[in-house]
């Protein structure tokens, strides 16, 4: 089963609600925050791991920054539009600039690469679904 078909099976109804866009935040919200988690366990396994300082507290703030988005995102019973557009906001501003860091690390660490990519899905799937809402 997807995110899409979950929320479509959810009693509430979701005429007003671009779904599509719902899940893919959902969806990317959810796999950004394994990534950074990931990321930061492999920046703290590299012998440089006192330059990826920084790095490692970006990776782990959009974690869980991510991680809290993609759960509230998923409750269709009820919700504050104002609390729902914040964490997006912060959510979006979380991913670029732990895409902004990890992607400055990228031609040396893999991890950091595959990091900035998921970061840079999740800043674009918190932007679209806010322009949606309005």
């Amino acid at each position: 089963m997807s995110t899409t078909d979950m929320i479509r099976s959810h009693p509430n109804p979701t005429a007003d609600l671009n779904v599509d866009l719902l899940a893919e935040a959902i969806d990317a919200a959810g796999a950004c925050a394994t990534t950074c988690s990931a990321c930061a366990d492999a920046c703290l396994a590299e012998e440089s791991v006192a330059e990826l300082r920084d790095c490692i507290r970006t990776d782990l703030d959009c974690a869980d920054i991510c991680a809290a988005t993609a759960a509230v995102l998923s409750r269709r019973t009820g919700s504050n539009l104002g609390t729902v557009k914040e964490l997006l906001t912060a959510c979006q501003m979380a991913c670029a600039t732990c895409a902004d860091d990890c992607e400055s690390h990228a031609e040396m660490h893999a991890h950091c690469k595959v990091c900035g990519e998921a970061c840079r899905r999740c800043e674009k799937a918190c932007a679209e679904l806010l322009s949606a809402i309005g």
